[in-house]
């Protein structure tokens, strides 16, 4: 089955709205047709939009180069951005600009957002793919609720996104008492404005990312709502631009081998890659079983960021029936916008997006 959708990105100059661009301007459904930011940008071609006005220097964050066809697309005041015509709306702004726009747009167009405006809302499901897709069937509430047309479902904050991906198979296969996480996060999770301050993250580790630990901890609650575990997190920053390290130590529900869990990680069903959905990674979970994996460096593009990726699975001797081990999940690819246009894909193909 041939599919095509037409598709906007707001807050598109900024990081997360570039990294749209880069996961939507080849892609084979989705066609991107037009770009919205704030007021300042506005008006001017989108590679013109780019460039600092004091400067001429062109503020683009991505390894990746935007397209011909992407650069010459006009950019229009997301706060008069009506979507009618589009048949999906990708949101890439703040929470509070997105608190405002987003219902806006939802009232007649599907809107997939990296915001945290909505995440808490009882209506709006927070998707993981091949974790929680189930939860997709909220939207129906959420329009009745709401009198929209469209919808709004948000992706989850990319720390949780690693580590919901390896707490389900565990969960499924030997029940989930509590788990304990220290994230190690990559310096791109913060953004460029504010951002962490270069001569601050060298020869350091920053011990707190405000409000970081309380997402963490009420999502996952939200996520996996049929394995009410405890969750403990501390979330640092550390000098590595890519990529989510973290450790986490679970208390099973009863007793596993090394080997039953590392079992339960290569063998969680891929619903995505077998839905034929062109962001999906052919591996969601790679095991390593050399010790000294995984590394941000070595494994945050595996499965072109899509993978995440478990090693240093071990018993723990102080929770009961624990199990540790470390994991790296790419957070501007799979936990921001290529995981969004991959729950996109999901929805596409479950029939919630109408071209």
């Amino acid at each position: 089955m041939t599919r095509s959708y037409t598709v906007g990105i707001v807050g598109a100059t900024g990081i997360a709205g570039q990294q749209f661009v880069i996961a939507l301007q080849g892609h084979p459904w989705f066609s991107i047709e037009r770009l919205a930011a704030s007021e300042r940008s506005a008006g001017r071609p989108f590679g013109q939009a780019l460039l600092d006005p004091k400067t001429g220097a062109r503020r683009w964050w991505c390894q990746e180069e935007p397209a011909a066809k992407v650069l010459s697309i006009p950019v229009e005041n997301g706060d008069a951005f009506d979507p009618e015509g589009l048949d999906v709306v990708f949101s890439a702004t703040e929470s509070d600009v997105a608190q405002v726009q987003e219902p806006r747009f939802a009232k007649t167009t599907a809107v997939v957002s990296t915001a945290s405006a909505f995440r808490y809302e009882a209506d709006v499901p927070l998707l993981v793919p091949n974790v929680n897709m189930d939860h997709a069937e909220l939207i129906h509430r959420q329009r009745k609720n709401r009198g929209w047309k469209g919808f709004v479902v948000p992706i989850p904050n990319c720390t949780v996104t690693g580590l919901v991906i390896t707490l389900k198979p565990l969960a499924d296969a030997f029940g989930l008492r509590s788990a304990i996480v220290t994230a190690m996060n990559g310096l791109s999770g913060a953004g460029r404005s504010p951002g962490v301050m270069g001569l601050d993250i060298l020869d350091n580790i920053i011990p707190f990312i405000p409000k970081e630990e309380e997402k963490v901890q009420t999502e996952c609650r939200k996520i996996l709502p049929q394995h009410p575990a405890e969750i403990s997190a501390t979330c640092t920053r550390v000098n590595v631009m890519e990529g989510h390290t973290e450790s986490v130590f679970a208390a099973l529900g009863r007793r596993a081998s090394v080997d039953e869990v590392k079992h339960a990680f290569r063998s969680v069903r891929n619903e995505a890659r077998e839905l034929g959905l062109p962001t999906a990674p052919a591996e969601w979970i790679k095991v390593h079983d050399n010790p000294f994996r995984p590394q941000p460096r070595l494994d945050r593009d595996n499965g072109g960021g899509m993978t995440t990726t478990v090693g240093r699975v071990r018993e723990d001797n102080v929770l009961p029936n624990g199990m540790k081990y470390l994991l790296v999940s790419h957070n501007t690819r799979m936990g921001a916008a290529a995981g969004a246009v991959l729950v996109a894909e999901y929805l596409a193909v479950k029939g919630y997006l109408h071209s």
